[in-house]
C-alpha cells in the first residue's frame, strides 16, 4: 500500500516522498485510516514498525485540511518518555511537514535558557504540534501559561515505558488539563494491565491494533556468552578486535557500567563514546549524531537508546548486562537488522543473571544459542538457570568449560 492510497493532501505527499518513505508498514496501514476517521486508537507494535509515521502523517493531514483555529492554542500534544525520543519525533515531524505550514516544537528537559524561552513562546502563543516529556510539560503547566483550550489530538507514545519510569501522576495531571472532547491515540510496545487501565481512563471506544509483540526480528542472529562478571570487559575487547563492524551499540543496565566500559575500551584505541542521562543534552545529541552518521563506530549506552532511535546500519548489538525484562531485550536487539539488513545480537550472561535470561528465552519462545567462550578466558559457569544455588556454595552445579552444557548448541563467534 502506498501513501497516496490514504488520500493525503498533496503537500504532505511531497514531504513523505522527500523523506524517503515508499510503502506503508502494517501498523501504518491499520492505524492511519482509523486516525483519519477520527477514532481513538490503542496500538501495540514491536519497535521499528513505523509507529511514529502512523500517527504523525494523519495528524498533519487533519491539521492542514481543517479550518484554521482562531486564537492561541496547541492543536496536538504528543507525550513521550525520553528526550531522545522527543527529539527524534520532532525531526520526523519537520521532514514530513516541510512543505506544509504546520508548526511544531519539542519540549524536554536539559535545554538552556534560550530553549526555555522558545518553549514558553510556543506553549503560550500556540503551536500545531507539541512533542514533550511529562516532567518538562508539568514544569511549564505550573507557570500557568500553557494554552490547551483548542487541543484536538493527544498521543501517548511508548506508554508502557512512561508508566515504568513513574510518570503516571504527571500524565494524569497533563491529561486532566486538556479539553474533554479530543481524539486520543495510545501506542505501547506491551499491553500489561496497567496500560489497559490507563486506556480505559482516557480513550473513548478505541479501536485496538496489535502487531507482532515481543518477538525479535528473525534476521537477527542471537548469541549468548555465559561468563563470570569479571570476564565481561575482556570478552567485549576480544569480540570487537576479532572483526571490523560498521556500527556497534553496547547496552549497559547502569550509568556506572557505561562509564567504566567506555573508559576501558577507549584505552585500547577503539573509536567509542557514551550516552547516559548524566551528560548534557547537547553532548548527547552531538554523540548520537556522530554515531548515526558513521563518524563514531561504537556507542555504549543505557536503555535510553533501546526504544525509538531510528538508525538503520547497526550490525552488532551487545547486551553487556542482561536486560531487566524480556521486553527490554526485544527492544535492545531490535536496534540491529533494521531496514532489511541483517545483524547480530550478543548477550553476556553472568551467574546471577541466568534466571533472568531464562525468562527472556521463555518470552521469545526459543533458547538463544550459547556461544563458546575462547579457552584463553579460562573456566566459565555452566548455563543452569534452574539450579539451586545456596549462599554457602554447597550443592552448586559443576562448572563446565565453554559456557554451555551438553544440551546447548555450540557456536563460535
Amino acid at each position: 500500500m502506498t501513501f497516496k492510497d490514504f488520500g493525503f493532501e498533496e503537500r504532505l505527499i511531497e514531504g513523505i516522498e522527500s523523506s524517503g518513505y515508499n510503502t506503508a508498514t502494517p501498523v501504518q496501514e491499520q492505524v492511519i485510516p482509523l486516525v483519519l476517521q477520527g477514532k481513538d486508537v490503542i496500538a501495540s507494535a514491536q519497535t521499528g514498525t513505523g509507529k511514529t509515521a502512523a500517527f504523525l502523517l494523519p495528524l498533519i493531514n487533519k491539521i492542514i485540511t481543517s479550518p484554521p483555529h482562531h486564537g492561541a492554542s496547541i492543536t496536538a500534544l504528543v507525550i513521550v518518555p525520553t528526550r531522545e525520543l522527543a527529539v527524534q519525533i520532532a525531526q520526523h515531524m519537520e521532514g514530513l511537514s516541510y512543505f506544509t505550514s504546520v508548526s511544531s516544537i519539542a519540549v524536554y528537559g536539559g535545554g538552556d535558557g534560550n530553549a526555555f524561552v522558545q518553549e514558553k513562546k510556543a506553549l503560550s502563543m500556540g503551536a500545531d504540534v507539541v512533542i514533550c516529556t511529562p516532567g518538562k510539560m508539568i514544569a511549564h503547566l505550573n507557570m500557568g501559561y500553557v494554552k490547551f483550550d483548542g487541543l484536538k489530538y493527544l498521543v501517548l507514545d511508548e506508554a508502557d515505558r512512561m508508566l515504568d519510569m513513574g510518570f503516571y501522576d504527571d500524565l494524569m495531571r497533563i491529561i486532566n488539563s486538556l479539553p474533554a472532547k479530543r481524539q486520543n491515540l495510545l501506542f505501547s510496545a506491551t499491553m500489561p494491565q496497567k496500560i489497559r487501565e490507563l486506556a480505559r481512563k482516557i480513550l473513548h471506544e478505541p479501536a485496538e491494533i496489535n502487531i507482532s509483540i515481543s518477538k525479535p526480528n528473525e534476521k537477527i542472529v542471537q548469541l549468548a556468552y555465559v561468563v563470570y562478571e569479571p570476564q565481561k570487559i575482556p570478552l567485549v575487547k576480544y569480540i570487537l578486535h576479532q572483526k571490523t563492524f560498521k556500527s556497534v551499540l553496547i547496552f549497559c543496565s547502569s550509568k556506572m557500567s557505561v562509564k567504566q566500559l567506555n573508559r576501558d575500551l577507549k584505552k585500547t584505541g577503539l573509536p567509542i563514546d557514551e550516552i547516559h542521562s548524566d551528560l548534557e543534552q547537547d553532548v548527547r545529541e552531538d554523540t548520537l549524531m556522530k554515531f548515526k552518521s558513521g563518524r563514531l563506530q561504537i556507542l555504549v549506552a543505557t536503555d535510553i537508546l533501546s526504544r525509538g532511535i531510528d538508525i538503520d546500519n547497526i550490525d552488532l548489538v551487545i547486551n553487556y548486562d542482561v536486560p531487566h525484562d524480556g521486553e527490554d531485550y526485544v527492544h535492545r536487539i531490535g536496534r540491529t537488522a533494521r531496514a532489511a539488513a541483517e545483524g547480530t545480537a550478543i548477550t553476556f550472561v553472568s551467574e546471577k543473571e541466568q534466571r533472568k535470561f531464562a525468562s527472556i528465552e521463555k518470552l521469545i519462545g526459543k533458547p538463544v544459542t550459547k556461544a563458546v567462550v575462547p579457552e584463553e578466558f579460562g573456566e566459565v559457569p555452566e548455563y543452569a538457570p534452574t539450579a539451586f544455588r545456596p549462599k554457602d556454595g554447597a550443592g552448586r552445579n559443576q562448572k563446565r568449560p565453554g559456557g554451555y552444557n551438553k544440551n546447548s548448541s555450540r557456536t563460535s563467534h
